[in-house]
């Protein structure tokens, strides 16, 4: 499996992103000590960022401006870190999901930079970062149709996706996921993309990403990263 980013390389030339791919994860219930650990990564971000505004936090900036030059502009679509910080800088906790979706979570709050995970048994063929084309299909996981099954609502032209061979993964470069590649309790083996794009350390995030993979799912990763430099990269651990 490979993940290229050279479709956006060009225009999003500070655009680099880590695949890490998690084997032998067993997915529970969200641990005490991984409760603990939490709260003290959201107190820490309100120490340092609480009495700041959104817009001039560096690692929601940057993903902004990217947003507005792909032709987003509405309050709405905001990048999936975004919505962390403001919960955390609100002093809402973190939602309870699972282990390995709250700990993921925590590292992009933690470093301010966006995550997501996909099954890794449930994509189809490479995965990429890239413009939407005629075609892309998307269901989201956040809207049911009539039938009460996830909604179909295919990306608007121009619009940066994430996506496999078969459908969009994600909507708005990391907006808002599609219902048929979620992480479940039944996963044992996931791609997590950390994505940087001009602000953060996104070694250090990776770095913290496995410790916590290790130690509260036992799960084992294998990390690559594309760059501009480097835009399709055949995937480590797969």
């Amino acid at each position: 499996m490979k993940l290229d980013i050279s479709d956006l390389s060009e225009t999003f030339p500070d655009f680099r992103v880590a695949a890490v791919v998690v084997t032998g994860a067993s997915i529970g219930s969200r641990s005490a000590e991984l409760s603990q650990a939490i709260a003290v990564r959201e107190a820490a971000f309100r120490e340092t960022w609480g009495d700041v505004a959104l817009s001039d936090i560096p690692g929601v900036a940057v993903w902004r401006a990217a947003y507005r030059a792909f032709g987003i502009k509405k309050t709405s679509y905001r990048c999936s870190v975004e919505r962390l910080a403001k919960n955390a800088q609100a002093e809402r906790p973190m939602p309870e999901i699972n282990a390995f979706v709250d700990a993921y979570n925590a590292v992009s709050l933690t470093h301010v930079m966006p995550l997501g995970a996909d099954d890794l048994d449930k994509l189809v063929g490479d995965i990429a970062f890239r413009f939407s084309r005629a075609g892309d299909d998307f269901r989201d996981m956040g809207v049911l149709d009539a039938d009460g099954v996830p909604a179909s609502d295919p990306p608007k032209n121009g619009e940066v996706v994430y996506a496999d061979g078969e459908k969009v993964l994600c909507r708005r470069w990391n907006w808002r996921q599609d219902a048929r590649s979620l992480v479940t309790p039944e996963t044992t083996r996931a791609v997590i993309t950390v994505q940087y794009n001009g602000a953060g350390d996104l070694e250090a995030a990776v770095a913290d990403l496995c410790m916590l993979m290790e130690t509260h799912c036992a799960a084992k990763c294998a990390v690559t990263i594309a760059d501009a430099g480097n835009p399709a990269v055949a995937l480590a651990g797969v």
